[in-house]
């Protein structure tokens, strides 16, 4: 456990998700790795303490390629938590998972490059399997968390995380259909890998924007505007689900996470 905590939960996002808490307060972490995105906001919700990071800065000046990752989960870490909530904005890459709907990813499939995807670059040869990705105990408490706020979600899906800032040309996007993932991101790899590499329990929530390219679907391909707009529509349920998921998750419970090195060394 962190020597001063100050927080039991972290989520990477912006001040639509914060803004009303009790008692915020902003505070700066320094890391090995950096500084991070932003500052970072702690206030409380059903008796716990919560840290919220906008992993492209409280201005979204930082692109997914250039985010630093490392010192985003390591200010986390620094600051005590134990589990950590990755929201975020995904294409849909088949047709079942259709904007407006939520999806609990269990899978991810690294399509990025030149990224900081780790925190044991030596002396001591680590290899922390990514198997599992996301903590299933808190992958249910999430699905429980949509459905009590009846909110359209699915149960699982592989999240394809591409290098960005571009998003896809039709022919990857129709390999991605072909291969029977599910949806697209930029920001999951490193950032939930990175979470478990820190011994942290964690769980992704994707908003489903638009259907990428539209090649799959003969919809208009995806254009930021429309994510925007989509995401806007529904920011409204994510905060709901959010919170109700807060409430579910046991503070200091880390579900198995911070034994991860204990398989992971020679």
């Amino acid at each position: 456990m962190a020597k001063n905590k100050q927080a039991d939960i972290g989520i990477f996002g912006g001040s639509g998700l914060y803004s009303f808490l009790k008692d915020v307060k902003e505070v700066t972490v320094e890391t090995p790795y950096g500084a991070p995105s932003d500052n970072i906001f702690i206030g409380e919700h059903a008796g716990k303490k919560v840290a919220f990071l906008p992993r492209h800065d409280r201005h979204h000046r930082i692109p997914p390629h250039k985010i630093n990752y490392r010192a985003n989960v390591w200010a986390f870490k620094e600051l005590g938590c134990s589990s950590v909530i990755c929201p975020c904005a995904a294409g849909s890459l088949q047709k079942e998972y259709a904007p407006g709907d939520f999806a609990i990813a269990d899978q991810w499939v690294d399509r990025t490059k030149g990224r900081e995807d780790t925190f044991f670059d030596g002396p001591i040869a680590t290899h922390v399997s990514p198997a599992e990705p996301y903590t299933p105990e808190l992958r249910q408490l999430a699905l429980l968390a949509a459905k009590e706020n009846n909110i359209k979600v699915h149960d699982g899906g592989t999240i394809v995380v591409i290098n960005g800032p571009r998003f896809s040309s039709k022919a990857e996007s129709e390999w991605f259909h072909k291969m029977g993932w599910q949806i697209i991101n930029m920001t999951q790899y490193p950032e939930a890998h990175l979470v478990r590499e820190a011994g942290m329990a964690c769980v992704n929530i994707s908003l489903i924007t638009d259907y990428d390219s539209g090649v799959h679907t003969g919809t208009a391909p995806v254009s930021h505007s429309e994510v925007i707009k989509v995401f806007g529509q529904n920011i409204e349920n994510l905060r709901k689900l959010l919170f109700s998921l807060i409430e579910k998750i046991p503070a200091d419970e880390f579900y198995g996470a911070d034994k991860v090195l204990e398989h992971s060394r020679f």
